[in-house]
């Protein structure tokens, strides 16, 4: 017989294990599962091994509601964050509900019996299976575990060096005294170049155009004295609550005030660049903030990493790899032993899950994102995407909260199957309006939103905040149903 259990969670990662908590707290009696593809938890945090991997926003917003972020550093290293991720699972029994190198494949629901049929392949013996479920959620986040993204350069097997994706990092990789090339100027180039720079003999920042890049303090000592001075009930909600309100506050001037926003920025960059770093080449965009996500360095290490001249930045287009290095369009080479493609990653809707309803592939572009965690047409499912604009934790708490109103909300009214409907004059937008690349080459193969509530994706925690955890259940668009007879 198969296996039945009364909620299933597909990936162990940071959405994956707050989920199992917030079920696992708001449901004691009943039963779930979480299938994780790779072989342990930690998602993103355990895949990512480059050298320098840290959060790209504050902690204290970055951990669970649940389990306030206590350490010293408000950036903290990529194997301090898997680290808390695995004491918040062990703290709340979560560790036994885990099944590893179990990748879904497919999620089938039937109206008939109520339930969802989940197809496994298990990676490590290549054996397949299948459970079934009452309740499914995604919690696989949209990059590709798999593979990043590397354009397609000319002459790159021509080159003699090393070429390294940060996405797998070899952990053998011995760059001391080599002179690195990093492509790109993103969130993880920013963070591997001045790392790499404390031992290689040179590094540079090869960038087709500028990203909005602003420096925080690594530690914060208004926080400390707070967590120090203040029981931790009030303490971690003061500094949740001061850092939400900066974060998004500064976000918004952004949006409304962009020019604002432009000189602000450039005011607080050009007092830490070099004099022989020309800021309008290097570091004026030619969008503007946060029309793609700001890029965050810890206590400037980027910029003290440029005023000790170990590492340079280079603005040009790529013209063809050679055996020794990188031919520009402007004629000018830049030699490398190794060369680290930091240029992005690719998109993955749900981990690649193929859902189907009652026989039928759905096809994801046609459904409609409801309150932006679930999906028209698509029975007892719920998904996890975090915030663009903010920590990823607090679309992801606030997801686990609904949903465990709503099953509450269901035991208590004696219904067994939810559904959103979709309102056919509501219009299609994009479910990511983020003009990211990694975004635009994959947005197609994703759900749309559409262009009023409740299928508008909100892009603000307050607002989400008011509609999540204490607006009403019911409205004209979720549909619920009895046990069948």
């Amino acid at each position: 017989m198969t296996e039945h259990f009364d909620h299933i969670i597909v990936g162990a990662g940071l959405s994956g294990i707050g989920a199992a908590v917030h079920l696992g707290k708001g449901f004691p009696e009943r039963s779930y599962v979480v299938l994780e593809a790779r072989h342990t938890l930690g998602g993103t945090w355990d895949l990512f091994r480059y050298p320098g991997v840290r959060s790209d926003s504050d902690m204290y917003t970055l951990g669970y509601r649940f389990k306030p972020w206590t350490g010293r550093k408000a950036i903290a290293d990529g194997a301090d964050i898997r680290a808390y991720i695995e004491e918040a699972a062990t703290e709340n029994g979560v560790l036994d509900h885990i099944r590893y190198n179990s990748k879904v494949v497919r999620a089938e629901w039937s109206s008939a019996d109520e339930r969802w049929t989940v197809s496994i392949e298990h990676t490590d013996t290549g054996e397949t299976s299948q459970l079934t479920c009452d309740f499914l959620m995604s919690t696989t986040g949209y990059y590709r575990y798999d593979e990043g993204f590397t354009p397609n350069f000319a002459g790159l097997s021509d080159f003699k060096g090393q070429i390294v994706h940060p996405q797998h990092w070899p952990q053998d990789l011995d760059f001391a005294g080599k002179r690195v090339v990093v492509i790109g100027s993103g969130a993880t180039a920013v963070t591997l170049i001045p790392n790499l720079a404390k031992v290689a003999a040179h590094v540079t920042m090869l960038q087709r155009s500028p990203t909005y890049i602003i420096s925080q303090p690594t530690t914060d000592p208004i926080a400390e004295q707070l967590i120090k001075r203040l029981p931790s009930r009030y303490a971690s909600k003061a500094v949740r609550g001061r850092y939400l309100a900066i974060s998004i506050g500064f976000y918004e001037f952004c949006r409304r005030r962009p020019n604002e926003a432009r000189l602000l920025l450039r005011k607080l960059l050009e007092r830490q660049l070099p004099d022989d770093v020309d800021f309008d080449t290097h570091f004026k965009p030619k969008y503007d903030p946060w029309d793609q996500r700001l890029c965050l360095v810890p206590s400037g290490d980027l910029f003290k990493a440029l005023r000790k001249h170990t590492v340079d930045i280079v603005t040009d287009h790529i013209d063809t790899f050679t055996e020794t290095g990188i031919r520009l369009q402007s004629g000018k080479e830049i030699a490398a032993d190794i060369v680290v493609t930091a240029t992005g990653l690719n998109l993955h809707v749900f981990g690649g899950v193929q859902l189907a309803v009652d026989g039928e592939d759905v096809d994801l572009p046609s459904t409609m994102a409801y309150k932006g965690m679930m999906l028209s047409g698509i029975p007892n499912f719920v998904f996890v995407i975090g915030y663009t604009n903010a920590s990823w934790t607090l679309k992801a708490d606030l997801v686990c909260e609904y949903t465990v109103r709503l099953l509450k909300h269901m035991k208590k009214s004696g219904k067994t199957v939810m559904v959103p409907r979709r309102n056919p004059d509501v219009g299609e937008e994009p479910f990511l309006d983020f003009a990211a690349n990694y975004v635009l080459r994959t947005v197609d193969k994703f759900p749309k939103q559409g262009s009023e509530a409740p299928w508008k994706l909100k892009m603000n925690f307050f607002v989400d905040r008011v509609n999540l955890r204490s607006g009403s259940i019911h409205d004209d668009v979720l549909e619920f149903s009895g046990p069948v007879s």
